[in-house]
Formats: structure tokens, C-alpha cells, sequence
């Protein structure tokens, strides 16, 4: 088990924490952190693109010109695919892009993201997380902690921070059921309070 620092926001040594080894320091393959990226954004893409078929076009209700002595291919409709302004064939229809993804998978990749930012130096373990409910003042802080860009992990949301932090563009502040390798990897840098460790290591648990 590694051991760090607590620190207060003043970003003075308040204590010390364990880190269990399992979670904080296991061998990254970026073969998996892409895997689950990639299913976390395909699973945020809308999906509702869409284009008409010839039975949505307007139109068609008479034959654009005779049968025979045009010199053209015949045509029964306006809304044919082959006519200008027509319908279109096996263009895009609304459809979900979310697939399914093994939740081993996602654990570890969850496991790694972490022992990434450790290893890097860029997982912070501060004692508490609370506000004012100024962004301003808020911003400061982050910024006189040396913190310019980063996701904020708590046990559970704290109303005044959550309305601190919401309007920070380069910090993202959620509980510990909401953390995800795209954020973590994104935004680089992770400020993690003493109270979420655990549930860290329990949410990362392969046994449940």
C-alpha cells in the first residue's frame, strides 16, 4: 500500500492515508482505458440523425412525364431516389450507438485511470470539500492550491460546492458513483477527499 499526504486547502500536511495497492496501483494498458472511452462516448452520442425515404417526400402524385418517346428512363414518381428531390435510399435512420460492455472490463479500466493520475503525481487526498457557494472565491482557491484543471471526487454532492463548481469550466465536481475513466483521463488531474477512498475501493471491487 502507498501512503500520501492529506492536505487541507491551504495545502498544508494535515495526516497521512493509505491507498490500496489493488486499486491505486495497477499496471496501465491503454488498450483498455480506449476500449471503455470509446464505449462511454458511443453511448453519449445522440443518434438521431435522420433522412427521408421516398415514402416521406412530398410529392409524386403524378408521373413526371410519359412513358415512351422521351428518350429517358421511365419514371412512375416524383419521389423516386434517382429523381431530384426524391427520397433517399438507405440513408440514416435514429438508432442508439450504446453497446454492451463487460463490467470486469470497466473496473479495471476504472482501476487503471486511477493508478495513471497516482503515478503521475496527479491525485490529490484533501480532508473535506465545502464552499461558500461563490464561484469566484472557489476558483481562487482551486487556483492557489495549484489546481488549474481537475475532477473534484466527494463521498456525495455538497449543495454550496456543487453551486461553486458548476459554473468552472475546467473542473467537473461529482460524487464517487459518478466517476468514469473519460473524465479522469480528460481532465488529467483528480482532487479526492479522505471520506471517498474507501468507497473508491469499494466501487472497484471485483467482487461485487
Amino acid at each position: 500500500m502507498a501512503t500520501v499526504n492529506i492536505l487541507n486547502w491551504k495545502k498544508e500536511k494535515i495526516g497521512q492515508v493509505e491507498l490500496s495497492s489493488e486499486v491505486f496501483e495497477v499496471e496501465v494498458k491503454n488498450d483498455v482505458l480506449h476500449s471503455v472511452v470509446r464505449w462511454q462516448l458511443a453511448a453519449r452520442r445522440q443518434g438521431n440523425a435522420a433522412t427521408k425515404t421516398k415514402g416521406m417526400v412530398s410529392g409524386g402524385g403524378k408521373k413526371p412525364f410519359k412513358q415512351k418517346g422521351t428518350g429517358n428512363a421511365r419514371q412512375g414518381s416524383t419521389r423516386s431516389p434517382l429523381m431530384p428531390g426524391g427520397g433517399t435510399i438507405f440513408g440514416p435512420v435514429p438508432r442508439s450507438y450504446a453497446y454492451v460492455l463487460p463490467k470486469k472490463t470497466r473496473k479495471v479500466a476504472l482501476k487503471m485511470a486511477l493508478s495513471h493520475l497516482f503515478k503521475e503525481g496527479k491525485l490529490t487526498v484533501v480532508d473535506s470539500m465545502s464552499s461558500e457557494g461563490k464561484t469566484s472565491e472557489l476558483s481562487k482557491r482551486l487556483k492557489s492550491f495549484g489546481v488549474n484543471k481537475a475532477v473534484l471526487i466527494d463521498t456525495q454532492i455538497d449543495n454550496q460546492f456543487n453551486r461553486a463548481a458548476k459554473n468552472l469550466q475546467n473542473y467537473k465536481y461529482f460524487p464517487v458513483e459518478g466517476l468514469n475513466v473519460f473524465d479522469l483521463l480528460k481532465f488529467d488531474h483528480a482532487v479526492i477527499t479522505k471520506g471517498s477512498i474507501q468507497k473508491i475501493v469499494d466501487r472497484c471491487s471485483l467482487e461485487k
